[in-house]
């Protein structure tokens, strides 16, 4: 059982500890999932998460904060048990963030599905020429007859392919660079869009990319103001960004947990692992490192939620730490398991895949690095 003492710290409400131990029941009782066919695993698991309320989570009513705290918590969670749900619930909030923050009361009908499982949700924002640059997006968006038509291409989009409804930024040209972006609403079965290849990787998640062409949207799914799509999209981030480290942190705190096992119960040279000082400098530094992570995740969603305007620096150094020890931890456990560790089927292989690709979306560790040196130069808080 992995270490449930950090819920105790300040950071921490009553609220949230019982929703941590109700989670972690509900997880014990239906995770992990056959990820066979991966969509289906997913229209699965989006469905069992609405059902149980969980999905409620990532959204909010118009007015009301979004709890990053309680965000974080499930998201360790679900990770601790099965990497897939945990994607399953984070696309429904990261999908559905710009309608949650800026959305007006048509929009928010769509998010009102998401968070009941109804639909599912994405976020096209990559494009095949600007991935961490998204201030050189080039999908356009122009005014047509009271709405707009879009036209460009969308790449590596979570849920593409099987979602309902999708957030998709693109340039309406109201200045140069990233204050010439907008937002919209725009859903699955628009005439225009395509699905243009179905994109496998190395740990399965449903991914897309997608075109649109001369794809017609009302004006009423402009979500916010024209122009302010980068702002928002952002936004969006500084919301969802820690929670990026929280999964990272779940799947630590995973290997953690396996390593102990294996190592107290396998023999070596005469003695279980576990008496080895080398094997013991390993936890040392696994559990050190996870530690440290939950410092910087918690801190981060606690200064959003005590209504900190922009969490930047916090977000990016949470990220950047928690998925890059994730990283580490899960090797070194791969590493205790020695040839179990690469076998197929063995958790640690598991998340030996998942961790990866958490080190690039959402900002790629090189690009969080930038955003803390730049917050260090100007002297930011």
């Amino acid at each position: 059982m992995a270490d449930r003492s950090y819920i105790d710290w300040p950071f921490f409400e009553d609220r949230h500890r019982d929703l941590a131990a109700g989670l972690e029941a509900w997880c014990a009782a239906h995770l992990p999932v056959d990820h066979g066919d991966v969509d289906a695993a997913c229209r699965g698991l989006v469905a069992a998460l609405g059902d149980a309320g969980w999905l409620q989570y990532t959204g909010a009513e118009a007015g009301v904060r979004l709890d990053v705290r309680t965000l974080c918590l499930i998201r360790e969670t679900l990770a601790q048990h099965d990497a897939l749900a945990d994607f399953a619930f984070a696309m429904q909030g990261l999908g559905m963030g710009a309608v949650t923050l800026f959305g007006d009361g048509p929009q928010r009908v769509w998010l009102e599905q998401t968070r009941a499982g109804a639909a599912i949700a994405g976020f096209a924002l990559t494009e095949p020429g600007s991935g961490s640059d998204v201030a050189a997006s080039s999908a356009t968006a122009v005014r047509a007859g009271g709405g707009w038509v879009l036209n460009g291409e969308k790449t590596y989009i979570s849920n593409g392919g099987i979602a309902d409804v999708y957030v998709v930024i693109a340039r309406t040209g109201e200045a140069p660079g990233a204050r010439g972006l907008s937002a919209f609403l725009m859903p699955a079965d628009t005439p225009g869009l395509e699905v243009v290849e179905r994109i496998e990787v190395m740990a399965p998640h449903p991914l897309a990319h997608l075109r649109m062409t001369d794809l017609r949207l009302p004006g009423g799914a402009l979500i916010g103001a024209p122009g302010a799509g980068f702002k928002q999209a952002m936004a969006v981030l500084d919301h969802f960004r820690p929670t990026v480290g929280a999964a990272a942190l779940g799947m630590a705190r995973r290997a953690l947990d396996e390593s102990l096992g294996r190592v107290r119960a396998r023999q070596l040279f005469g003695a279980p692992m576990a008496e080895l000082q080398m094997v013991q400098g390993h936890l040392a530094d696994m559990a050190l490192g996870i530690d440290a992570s939950a410092l910087l995740v918690y801190r981060a969603a606690w200064a959003k939620d005590m209504g900190a305007a922009r969490i930047t620096r916090e977000a990016a150094m949470a990220k950047l730490h928690a998925t890059e020890t994730a990283q580490k931890v899960i090797d070194a456990a791969v590493q205790l398991f020695g040839g179990d560790g690469v076998r197929k089927g063995m958790a640690v292989e598991s998340l030996y895949r998942d961790i990866r690709a958490l080190r690039i979306y959402e900002g790629a560790s090189d690009v969080q690095k930038i955003v803390i040196a730049r917050s260090v130069l100007e002297g930011s808080p």
